[in-house]
């Protein structure tokens, strides 16, 4: 009989870090056999037969909607894997999770906690209590060593299986993306891959970008992708406003295209679970200038190449002479850690050390 997992979380089939690494450990599960059903209070590509759209889940539940403990237990019924994608990592929404964790505490079946992130990593998150949970016949998965070593300290066995990238990745349009954004041939487009929020550090985008405009002789242009979340709108309008620099806001068709169109990725961000752009820019072999934040440090121990935020005269250097290379170099330094290909058997060794080897 063909093994049931079910994906839970506050939202999935989105572009966010936690829905795109959800839909990598899907088609992991689909390779060792799963069939997989997802449980969402957002459901951001639209609703499968077998999904279940809780809204009491979503990050901000709609006014109106109730927490339904019946409802959620229901949507589980027969799982022999659930996957808790963030949901009991994060509270965000401390009602779900509270609520998340009284259920799998209930449920029969294996549960692994993908953590993503972790509520003391966030200041002044407001924690329920055992949360993440302790709980038996579960795996914990963290996306990084610092929060792996993070969670042995509070009492938890985990294990660390790292975000996973097609390291080969299709080539994006450039021409056509470019024309799109409104971007000249010559114009040098500096892309900031995130959403618009305090901890992803637009304004150091923006003075980089600003610093590398003045030591350029071609129009440098700053795109982000966004959108503006977490109550950033009114803040991030004004640095649009206030910003001497174009700034371009919008997401291409594809992360192939815009790295494709994009000259130099610039990624300032203070605090990331993982951040998925390094791995990316490195993958579509596009140059990075980063901030940085404690698990960049995991990452540069692989031995890559990265530009600061902090010299735009080597990030211009760069540009003027490029270096391919060394962006094959980085490719073939991460290849052992983060591939794509790699990930259903990172997956199988996990649940073996469970105890989950029947599947």
């Amino acid at each position: 009989m063909t093994p049931v997992a079910v994906m839970l979380s506050y939202r999935l089939g989105g572009a966010d870090g936690v829905a795109v690494e959800a839909r990598k450990w899907e088609w992991a599960l689909h390779e060792l056999g799963f069939s997989v059903r997802r449980v969402a209070g957002e459901l951001d590509d639209g609703l499968r037969p077998d999904d279940a759209w809780l809204p009491f889940l979503a990050i901000d539940p709609a006014e109106g909607s109730t927490p339904d403990p019946g409802a959620l237990a229901a949507s589980l019924a027969g799982a022999d894997l659930v996957v808790v994608e963030n949901l009991c990592s994060l509270p965000i929404n401390p009602d779900a999770s509270a609520l998340a964790a009284e259920v799998l505490a209930a449920h029969n079946g294996a549960v692994a906690f993908h953590h993503h992130d972790l509520p003391w990593q966030r200041a002044g998150l407001a924690t329920p209590e055992d949360i993440p949970p302790h709980r038996p016949n579960s795996l914990h998965a963290t996306v990084n060593d610092y929060s792996r070593i993070q969670l042995e300290h509070r009492g938890f066995e985990a294990v660390t299986i790292r975000n996973a990238f097609d390291l080969d990745p299709p080539k994006g349009d450039r021409a056509a993306t470019r024309d799109r954004f409104g971007f000249a041939p010559d114009d040098l487009v500096l892309l900031q891959p995130a959403r618009a929020i305090p901890r992803k550090n637009v304004p150091a985008a923006v003075e980089f970008a600003t610093e590398l405009a003045a030591l350029e002789t071609r129009t440098v242009r700053l795109w982000i992708t966004g959108p503006p979340e977490d109550g950033y709108d009114l803040v991030f309008a004004r640095i649009l406003a206030d910003a001497t620099i174009p700034i371009t806001v919008g997401r291409a068709a594809s992360a192939s295209d815009a790295y494709a169109a994009a000259d130099l990725v610039v990624y300032p961000s203070t605090w990331e679970g993982f951040g998925n752009p390094v791995i990316e820019s490195i993958a579509h072999r596009r140059p990075i200038v980063v901030g940085s934040y404690p698990v960049l440090d995991e990452l540069r121990a692989f031995g890559v190449e990265l530009l600061s935020i902090d010299d735009p005269e080597a990030a211009g250097g760069w540009l003027r002479d490029p270096r391919p290379e060394t962006l094959e170099l980085n490719v073939d330094r991460v290849r052992p850690h983060c591939s794509i290909r790699d990930l259903p058997d990172r997956l199988a060794a996990a649940f073996a050390r469970a105890g989950w080897d029947a599947w």
